[in-house]
């Protein structure tokens, strides 16, 4: 796990160097996939439920599961982009949003906000912590801002399965369930800048905002430790 989280990081953030007014989603979507193959792994999403895609790239309003094309990043977009790696027999599942050129001081903020979420939920994890308490501290941070939090898309566990137990609600809820050591799963929050209601494109994958409002999300591989919480997929993570 700590290896597949490792490369899935290395991925991002040099998947997040090409981000780059004039570059497409398609061209990164390439890079990705040769990186995780050269490095004797897999990309999670190719052909995952017919995804057609070796990484999702959710641009402005898109909340995730974007699919690569031929447009052309544009100056002042913020663009997400989720790596999963499937290395040794294990996934590691992490993604960041990345602005692209010239971004808005709103888009920034939202940006910025979201990671500070991710943060904030990944501090109070330890053995017996509630699961519901995860989301009660995203929510914390997007209300201070007045920003949405998406409810239709959740965390979940990873390990040998891509998706999996236990999952992981980010707004406050009272669902049941404690972290248990040892094990290994996904926070990802989705914030907007308006409201939480997804639609989505013909295409059957990519959720954007009904609003049109801008979205933006962070995500990392977490492990369970008698001491804590190890993220898998930190690396040199900055907005």
């Amino acid at each position: 796990m700590r290896e597949a989280g490792k490369l899935a990081a290395e991925v991002r953030d040099y998947a997040g160097s090409l981000v780059k007014p004039g570059v497409t989603t398609d061209y990164i979507d390439k890079q990705v996939h040769q990186m995780i193959i050269d490095h004797n792994a897999y990309p999670s999403p190719l052909g995952y439920g017919g995804f057609p895609k070796s990484v999702c790239t959710s641009v402005n309003e898109c909340i995730c599961h974007g699919i690569p094309d031929s447009r052309k990043l544009e100056d002042g977009d913020i663009v997400n982009i989720d790596v999963t790696v499937f290395l040794n027999g294990f996934h590691g599942d992490t993604s960041k949003t990345f602005l692209c050129g010239n971004v808005s001081e709103d888009a920034k903020k939202l940006v910025e906000v979201t990671k500070d979420s991710l943060d904030a939920a990944i501090a109070i994890c330890g053995p017996g912590v509630q699961l519901k308490r995860i989301g009660e501290e995203i929510q914390k941070v997007a209300d201070a801002y007045g920003y949405g939090v998406v409810r239709s898309f959740v965390g979940h566990g990873v390990g040998r399965l891509f998706h999996s137990g236990p999952t992981v609600l980010h707004y406050r809820n009272n669902e049941r369930g404690k972290l248990e050591v040892g094990q290994t799963f996904t926070i990802e929050p989705m914030l907007t800048a308006g409201g939480i209601r997804e639609k989505y494109w013909d295409d059957n994958w990519t959720a954007v905002t009904a609003d049109g409002s801008l979205s933006a999300q962070f995500e990392h591989t977490l492990l369970i430790t008698d001491s804590g919480v190890d993220s898998l997929t930190v690396q040199a993570m900055k907005v």
